[in-house]
């Protein structure tokens, strides 16, 4: 571990006086920042170190242990997966997946030219009223996988030229993905590893995947208790936990770091979707990542809201936003000084 957090530090202290270059990412106004630069010849998956340490293997046995009783994310239900026993997110103690492949809808450091190798995991802690891919994460749709298939999934990912493998909703299965590593890696896995998940996360499961996890891609939904909790389950301490976890999260791997093409290695992406008479709380939130995480920190305010599942039940979740709602969202984001925005313009 200690050899690990050297290496960390040393990467840092590059970085801090290494190479820059400039990327335009723009969110319609023609943004440009300057963005820390490591050659992808140079870069190393954090989760490979560990994996030579042995260190991982006691973090698969310490996650692995959680399914027991399981508190794997904030709604603590203390179920016993490893006995098939089920909780909110309706799991057990083996991966469900829907699908597995190039991914190029996702944001551009991301995706690049061979696009973002993604596997969407079945099923969800935080069942969203509006969300999206309903399908898969409320009906759970997919088949299930044992560890070492899981394994083999990420590495043909990376071996169909995905620059990243990117793990969507992972929150609920982590054990499983993480005893997965050692079977891709003895196969060659050497991409980063994308922790792309809701933002309702157990700060105790952050901190297990320290060293294993290169880009977090957590969503923050809401700054409103309120709001989370009639929106998503009854999770009203979303806002709270999420932001413990997006904490813990850029601790570990710092503001994103690209190479020289401009596409991700390491870092932390936040995500943030608008919705319909600021349920999201934008103007709370952009000021948070401001005064907490700081304004370098990588922001996507997105756009594409559109009522889905049973969003046609709850106004104002019933209608898209509006070209004004998504243009008061950037000149929130811009008042609050964030620099690395990621959206689309409306309008």
């Amino acid at each position: 571990m200690a050899r690990d957090k050297q290496s960390r530090r040393g990467l840092a202290a590059r970085l801090a006086g290494g190479s820059l270059v400039m990327f335009s990412w723009g969110c319609g106004r023609g943004i440009a920042e300057l963005l820390p630069v490591v050659p992808r010849a140079e870069f190393e998956p954090a989760y490979l170190r560990l994996y030579r340490s042995g260190e991982l293997r006691e973090r698969i046995r310490a996650l692995k242990e959680i399914y027991k009783a399981c508190r794997l994310c904030p709604r603590q239900c203390g179920v016993n997966r490893a006995r098939w026993e089920k909780g909110v997110c309706n799991s057990t103690s083996r991966a469900k997946i829907y699908s597995v492949h190039p991914h190029f809808g996702e944001e551009r450091p991301l995706v690049g030219r061979g696009g973002s190798g993604a596997i969407f995991f079945s099923n969800c802690n935080l069942l969203c009223c509006f969300c999206q891919n309903w399908e898969i994460n409320h009906r759970g749709d997919g088949a299930y996988v044992s560890d070492e298939q899981l394994g083999r999934m990420m590495v043909s990912i990376q071996e169909r030229g995905c620059h990243n493998v990117n793990l969507v909703t992972p929150t609920h299965i982590v054990p499983n993905i993480v005893a997965a590593l050692p079977y891709g890696i003895a196969r060659g896995l050497r991409v980063p590893l994308v922790y792309n998940c809701g933002g309702y996360e157990s700060l105790e499961v952050i901190k297990l995947l320290d060293g294993i996890v290169d880009i977090y891609l957590p969503d923050f939904k809401y700054t409103d208790p309120e709001m989370a909790a009639r929106y998503s389950s009854g999770a009203r301490d979303y806002p709270e936990a999420a932001a413990a976890a997006i904490k813990e999260m850029h601790r570990q791997v710092g503001n994103l770091v690209v190479d020289e093409n401009g596409i991700a290695l390491r870092g932390l992406m936040i995500r943030h979707l608008v919705l319909p008479e600021n349920v999201s709380g934008t103007d709370k939130f952009v000021k948070w990542v401001a005064e907490e995480l700081g304004p370098g920190t990588y922001v996507n305010i997105m756009a594409q809201y559109r009522p889905e599942n049973k969003a046609r039940k709850f106004r104002p979740l019933d209608r898209r936003i509006t070209a004004s709602e998504y243009r008061r969202a950037i000149r929130w984001a811009q008042e609050a000084g964030l620099k690395r925005l990621d959206g689309v313009t409306v309008g």
